[in-house]
């Protein structure tokens, strides 16, 4: 006999209670890639079967960061994904980012060391698909006044001029700055173009007063730091 529209229903309900009640009792380490998208679309699909979608969502992207991280036009592309869902999905990276970020600056750690700046660089960088620059203005002591966002290009460059990069160090009144971008899906090692770029600025900030102290590239958990390997440019008058 084929089951009704109510019975179907049921059938729905009982298993998104059964998941989210899994959830809440052991987490997500027992969750399969889809059941993760299954289940935080059942906050914004309440009620249509989500499985499918997610099972979707998956052959298209082919794992569950690359679906998350997809353009938002794309994941709308996918069969059963509204404006409410595409959004909500292409929220949580985001998220993320600010969640682990917020973390390791809620306490204005001082970033006197590689290691502590690419603790501070890292979660600000995770899962970005695109290139970006940032300039991390600082007071005396190190601490971060304003991480400023000079750049996003594509996955092979971000777009840099030293004259923004001077603007935002004035604006903010940094002591000193520390430079930093991101390699995404490839190696911390930097490019010439990187060299070249780290030399231009390091004379212009030098110009107005302000030290750069470092350069740290970020690709995945991986960093490279000028400063560390000895090639930071030292400023000429």
């Amino acid at each position: 006999m084929m089951a009704g529209r109510g019975e179907s229903t049921d059938i729905h309900q009982g298993h998104r209670e059964r998941l989210r009640a899994r959830f809440l009792e052991d987490g997500l380490d027992g969750f399969e890639d889809h059941q993760v998208l299954e289940l935080l679309l059942f906050h914004v699909i309440p009620r249509s079967d989500t499985n499918p979608i997610a099972h979707q969502l998956m052959r298209r992207f082919g794992s569950l960061s690359a679906a998350l991280e997809a353009d938002p036009k794309d994941i709308a592309s996918v069969e059963g994904m509204g404006d409410k869902a595409t959004a909500f999905l292409s929220l949580i990276p985001q998220i993320t980012r600010r969640y682990f970020h917020d973390r390791v600056n809620r306490d204005a750690p001082r970033l006197t060391s590689s290691e502590a700046v690419t603790e501070y660089l890292v979660p600000l960088m995770a899962g970005r698909p695109e290139e970006v620059f940032y300039v991390l203005c600082l007071d005396s002591q190190c601490r971060v006044l304003y991480p400023a966002l000079i750049g996003e290009g594509t996955v092979k460059e971000a777009h840099v001029h030293p004259r923004h990069v001077v603007e935002e160090a004035l604006r903010h009144r940094a002591a000193s700055v520390i430079l930093a971008h991101n390699h995404p899906g490839g190696t911390a090692k930097p490019s010439n173009a990187d060299h070249q770029l780290t030399a231009v600025l390091v004379q212009a900030l030098g110009a107005i007063g302000i030290p750069v102290l470092d350069h740290i590239i970020v690709a995945g958990e991986r960093a490279y730091s000028f400063a560390r390997e000895g090639v930071l440019p030292k400023y000429t008058s």
